[in-house]
């Protein structure tokens, strides 16, 4: 077979390798990568990159290997961008990602002209010579081999062709055309162009393997794609060829393996109605199969061996593995394709400088159980690399309060990990504490109530079994932290003296912020210095000054519902609507009011009506905008520029880096007329309700005596007061990463000057140790006076990470809690269906704010420039104060996150919306205009 270093067209599969992706396309990559794994691959060859190019060039018979041969298609047609297909190229670039109609129509273009041009002579005759050497009318596969195909980073599986049993080297040089072709059609086409993947860039290799006369074949998972568990082979197998089972057209024989062990985990027949055949002479046919569900179409033995083999091609490849098989007429085991598992979310691990993945440690160590404090942020998005190192340092802070041995703060506590660019937190020892399974669970009930839900059914995994039956190894951590930080004093004064409580925890949070400046002239390491500072040492102090009296708050709420009875949680709800001293609450209703001085100035209003908000934006930023407005904003920015959507990551933007969503806002506002819908008017009415709800249940405690009602007076009281606090010692904490965010990006700017980075932005994109080095090697002599070494090249890290950032953008599914082996214990059992007389289709959650709205939904998954119509039923994965100023003009609310006491339920209760969350795949699940009904008290939501 032709091995030139990739100077002919055509290379024997075994001198492919990983490493020549852009010649030989990701599925020609992988199986070369098998067969010099000894692994059993059928033999064969690749048409490589530069065949197509020569191909589609247009330009005769220059040499194959002149075509971009070496590189990664970056050099478009081949010619320079001169060939046939360059101006669909070009066309498609100018063509918008949801223009399907104008996409399908320049795909048809572009198959249109590479089925016209004839298959240039020389790589016609070399396909001839390398098919001739399999033998003589060797039934073949021809296999489409893209070259952004087959990546761990992108899954393109069946966006191009494939061609079985085909005979003869004419009807294989067709073939090969028709794949080429098939790198244009309507859905790989359409794939790329959501992923702005430039249509220059990609070209097609082809790959032609000897047939395998299959008695059965099918696909083979490393691991479970429904559970995301590792260490578990999921088989799927049917008589004939495995196109059956790729394609979807039989219900096949489904087995789950132990690969380590052999032993079959779960055994399904399918009935397997249809085979696929090959055709003698070439081609395949489909033929009908009676009583196929009768028998298994592989034994024990076969699948456990099959297994057994896809366990090595993982440990080859590094990563689970989606692997095609195939089993002929002797019973020989064949491989045919093998791509990663793209759609398996990772397992939580340590941070650089720990060895092993958690995966690894939890064969030594045990199961162990991760929440993902992500979600129970409400951010579901994935946070960039500087703001996971921020967290690692304020994770690290208050370990270390509570006793903790940190041995590397920036790695974050021994009980932190990641994955997915998310946190998570190991929750193995609350599971096997009694203390921690009755707190914890709670907890969450109020916080994300789904979550709680799934803890406690990993509760009853007997691998979690209890092994701590008293709290004293709890108290040991959580006495002295509390005492240290004078919680027992703060409550001891907000139970006795509640207004003066109030006023202190409001003093100690200005006191917080005025204390965070750096002074002027700070050099980049001295304001790297102080970011660290914050982050591991001031930030997490100013919570426990506060917290104790929303928690208070709350208490109260629940010692007054005791002393009415019990089962009075619709009625107490209403308390807790219009809350006083709530910060964003008072935040959004200040963007109200600047909304109505903007409709008043016909100035402010002239500038608004009909113009984009990131022209506004630029306006501002500007001081260009009409006096009124500018000088609203500018007290607006000043009171409340350092929030942002995803606030808890200092990579995000604040409103005052970026007024754009404050603007879609404003403009939203504008758009609401009735007197009757204004926030203000709604949340003061829903306070006098919450004041009204309170004199009657006091009325109704004092009617069992007077003791009783003096006593649920107290408590409703102190719960109008501190319960609106819950959002302040976040406020404060994003106070404090805004501080972090400026004096970073200032270091950014540094490391743009000693050119180690390209832009001031890279800096959230790097770690805090990454960009102290880039800072130490950027300035004059270096570390130690080691002149003219220079800045280390931090842009290519830089450049992978936002590629990795980007990808996990646009994951729309993250585990609330996972197993150390990969399992998602919420997946091993179906989310929770409505009971009883409940309609088909109804979603269920847990009830957030009581009432029933029906109006059109609206499913919003980022606020940024996000449209809502007034009424509108606000649809989101979850929420933080960066979303609440849609909640002005929201009609309901349904999330699939959260629990009665987490952000979006709070301000729903304080507006008095109904709202609904915890409600799984619910953006999924309802689409934008689609007439719900959502019912707050019994936590449903009901599609028309």
């Amino acid at each position: 077979m032709p091995d030139d270093g990739g100077r002919s067209p055509i290379l024997g599969l075994e001198a492919v390798s990983a490493a020549m992706v852009p010649l030989v396309g990701g599925k020609a990559a992988n199986l070369g990568e098998l067969l010099s794994a000894g692994m059993p691959v059928p033999d064969g060859f690749c048409l490589t990159t530069a065949a197509y190019r020569q191909a589609t060039a247009g330009g005769g018979e220059a040499g194959a290997g002149d075509a971009g041969s070496g590189g990664n298609g970056s050099g478009g047609d081949g010619n320079g961008g001169a060939g046939p297909l360059a101006g669909v190229h070009q066309a498609l670039k100018n063509t918008a990602d949801g223009d399907l109609p104008a996409l399908a129509a320049l795909a048809g273009q572009a198959r249109d002209v590479i089925r016209a041009a004839p298959v240039p002579a020389a790589i016609a005759a070399a396909i001839e010579t390398a098919y001739s050497a399999l033998g003589h009318d060797v039934p073949v596969a021809v296999r489409s081999s893209a070259t952004a195909e087959d990546l761990p980073s992108a899954s393109f599986a069946g966006q191009q062709d494939t061609y079985l049993n085909v005979v003869g080297a004419a009807a294989v040089v067709e073939a090969v055309r028709k794949c080429w072709a098939s790198l244009w059609t309507d859905r790989a086409v359409s794939y790329r162009a959501t992923r702005g993947i430039d249509p220059a860039a990609v070209a097609l290799a082809v790959v032609v393997q000897r047939m395998v006369d299959a008695t059965a074949a099918g696909v083979l998972f490393t691991a479970n794609p429904l559970t995301n568990r590792r260490q578990q082979a999921v088989i799927d197998a049917s008589p004939g060829l495995g196109e059956a089972v790729v394609s979807g057209a039989v219900n096949p024989d489904h087995f789950v393996v132990d690969p380590v062990t052999g032993r079959i985990l779960e055994r399904r027949l399918g009935d397997k109605r249809i085979a696929v055949r090959p055709i003698l002479g070439g081609g395949t046919r489909t033929e009908a199969v009676s009583n196929g569900g009768a028998t298994a179409c592989l034994t024990d033995q076969q699948a456990a061996e099959l297994a057994a083999l896809g366990h090595r091609v993982e440990q080859h490849f590094g990563a689970p593995q989606d692997i095609e098989w195939a089993i002929d007429g002797s019973g020989r085991l064949w491989l045919t394709q093998s791509r990663p598992i793209t759609t398996l979310f990772p397992v939580p691990q340590r941070t650089a400088g720990r060895a092993g993945s958690s995966a690894k440690r939890a064969e030594v160590n045990g199961a162990r159980v991760y929440l993902c404090f992500s979600l129970a942020q409400g951010l579901t998005r994935p946070i960039t690399p500087m703001g996971l190192a921020a967290f690692r340092l304020i994770a690290s802070s208050v370990a270390r309060a509570a006793q903790f041995d940190v041995p590397q703060p920036r790695n974050g506590p021994p009980l932190y990990a990641e994955a997915g660019q998310r946190m998570y937190f190991d929750l193995t020892a609350v599971a096997r504490s009694t203390t921690g399974r009755r707190i914890v669970p709670r907890v969450f009930d109020v916080m994300e109530a789904r979550s709680a839900t799934v803890l406690r059914r990993v509760f009853e995994d007997p691998r979690f079994s209890v092994t701590r039956r008293t709290p004293l190894g709890l108290l040991r951590h959580v006495l002295p932290a509390a005492a240290h930080a004078r919680v027992p004093e703060t409550l001891f004064r907000a139970a006795l003296r509640p207004d003066a409580a109030l006023r202190r925890a409001n003093r100690k949070a200005r006191e917080f912020g005025d204390s965070l400046q750096l002074p002027a002239g700070a050099t980049p390491l001295q304001r790297l210095d102080h970011a660290e500072h914050v982050l591991g040492a001031r930030l997490f102090s100013v919570v426990p000054s506060i917290l104790p009296l929303p928690a208070l708050g709350f208490a109260s709420l629940a010692l007054a519902g005791k002393l009415l009875g019990g089962g009075r949680w619709d009625d107490l709800q209403v308390v807790l609507r219009g809350l006083p001293n709530n910060v964003t609450t008072e935040m959004d209703l200040e963007l109200w009011r600047l909304a109505q001085v903007i409709k008043n100035d016909g100035g402010s209003r002239a500038a608004v009506t009909g113009r984009k908000p990131a022209e506004l934006a630029a306006d501002f930023k500007a001081g260009q905008l009409p006096a009124e407005l500018q000088a609203g904003l500018a007290r607006f920015m000043g009171q409340y520029g350092h929030r942002a959507v995803a606030e808890i990551d200092v990579g995000m933007p604040r409103w005052s880096d970026d007024p754009t969503h404050i603007m879609g806002v404003l403009t939203n506002y504008l758009r609401l007329d009735a007197d009757a819908m204004a926030p203000d008017v709604q949340f003061s009415n829903a306070a006098e309700e919450a004041e009204a709800q309170v004199k009657s249940l006091v009325a109704d405690a004092r009617s069992r005596g007077r003791l009783r009602g003096a006593v649920v007076r107290a408590a409703l009281r102190r719960t109008r007061l501190f319960a609106g606090l819950r959002e302040l010692p976040k406020f404060q904490l994003v106070v404090g990463l805004a501080e972090v965010r400026k004096q970073l990006g200032l270091v950014g700017e540094a490391l743009v000057a000693a050119g180690a980075v390209a832009a001031p932005d890279d800096v959230f994109f790097l770690n805090l140790d990454e960009a102290r080095a880039g800072l130490l090697k950027g300035a004059v002599g270096g570390p130690g006076g080691e002149r003219g070494k220079g800045p280390p090249d931090l842009r290519g890290l830089v450049t992978d990470r936002r590629e990795a950032y980007a990808a996990e953008l646009e994951r729309r599914h993250v585990p609330r809690l996972l197993l150390s082996d990969g399992t998602e214990p919420e997946a091993l059992q179906p989310a929770g269906t409505a009971e009883g007389s409940a309609a088909p289709g109804t979603l269920t959650g847990s009830p957030a704010s009581a009432g029933t709205v029906t109006a059109p939904a609206r499913v919003i998954l980022d606020p940024v420039g996000a449209h809502l119509e007034p009424g509108e039923i606000l649809v989101a994965p979850s929420t933080d104060p960066g979303w609440t100023p849609l909640f002005l003009t929201a009609g309901g609310l349904v999330m699939e996150m959260g629990g009665p006491n987490s952000h979006g339920a709070v301000v729903a209760r304080e507006y008095g919306i109904p709202a609904v969350v915890g409600v799984p795949d619910a953006t999924l699940r309802l689409t934008t205009g689609q007439q719900i009904t959502v019912d707050g008290g019994a936590g449903t939501v009901v599609p028309s």
